[in-house]
């Protein structure tokens, strides 16, 4: 039997529907309306999408938010300067650099500039740190987005068997922490791989939920997984093109083939991509209301 698909498209929809209504509500009895900033250096065509999709986004759900595109030559310290504007900035609670960055600026100074009370990407420190000790903090999107399509696809993380593949610090080490938790979508026996485990199907197949995020197409396959398993594809790559120019796009795992083993399984693309960008906007509410003393 093939298996259920997991929408984030559906998941997302239905988020973005409750945080519309929140956000109505606090202008409508507090005065306060959500403010988001995404700054882009350079014009790099996916970063020029990301950005693009947030933007939207966050004027759908009624933010005022606003994009601030800098040229790819600005200089490290113009950037750190302009960062700490919006830190001051009342109107704006949450601040978004879109990575990666121009070589000549070192991204860890830009994480560590933004004040972590606006860091709605959940990247600083002092966020990733509360993160890690069960603190409430704002969680990294993707991982987030994550959790959320487990709990609401009524997926049962408790004592359940997780394998994660990708081991980097924006989906692989916190989404292995917030499943360790004693947290709703936690309480999970968690394995992490990476490009030096041994064996890598040896540890998918023990798996009862699996969580791929490797960067290479369709790099987990069928006979590496078990029968029942729900399958997370984090990965999106491009393949090709369509003779109308339009990419084609695959995942980390290979979707046809374990789809008729999976229980289920999320697709690529609809998955977990729309989910990032809309527990982004979920933490700039929740931001909002942090600082305007609602929460």
């Amino acid at each position: 039997m093939a298996a259920k698909i997991i929408s984030g498209t559906q998941i997302a929809k239905q988020i973005r529907e409750e945080l519309k209504a929140e956000v109505a509500e606090m202008k409508e009895k507090h005065g306060v309306t959500p403010g988001l900033v995404t700054i882009l250096v350079g014009e790099n065509p996916a970063s020029v999408s990301y950005v693009t999709a947030k933007q939207r986004t966050a004027h759908d759900l009624g933010f005022h938010s606003i994009q601030d595109n800098q040229p790819e030559d600005i200089s490290e310290a113009d950037l750190l300067a302009l960062i700490d504007k919006y830190n001051q900035d009342p109107a704006f609670h949450g601040i978004l650099i879109q990575l990666p960055l121009p070589k000549h600026i070192n991204e860890g100074k830009v994480i560590y500039a933004v004040n972590p009370d606006k860091d709605v990407d959940g990247f600083h420190p002092v966020n990733v740190g509360k993160m890690v000790v069960g603190e409430p903090c704002f969680l990294p999107c993707t991982p987030h987005g994550i959790m959320e399509m487990l709990i609401r696809s009524g997926v049962e993380t408790s004592g359940a068997e997780v394998v994660v593949v990708g081991r980097s610090n924006i989906v692989g080490k916190p989404i292995t922490n917030l499943l360790l938790q004693k947290r709703e979508g936690g309480n999970a026996t968690v394995t992490i791989c990476h490009t030096r485990t041994r064996d890598m199907a040896f540890h998918t197949k023990r798996a009862d939920i699996l969580i791929v995020a490797a960067g290479q197409p369709k790099f987990i396959t069928a006979d590496m997984v078990k029968d029942g398993v729900v399958v997370i594809d984090v990965g999106v790559n491009r393949i090709g093109k369509t003779p109308e120019g339009k990419a084609i796009l695959c995942g980390d795992v290979d979707f046809d083939a374990i789809k008729e083993k999976a229980s289920a399984i999320t697709p690529v693309p609809g998955g977990v991509g729309p989910m990032t960008i809309t527990m982004l906007m979920k933490n700039t509410v929740q931001a909002a209301k942090q600082i305007s003393g609602l929460a």
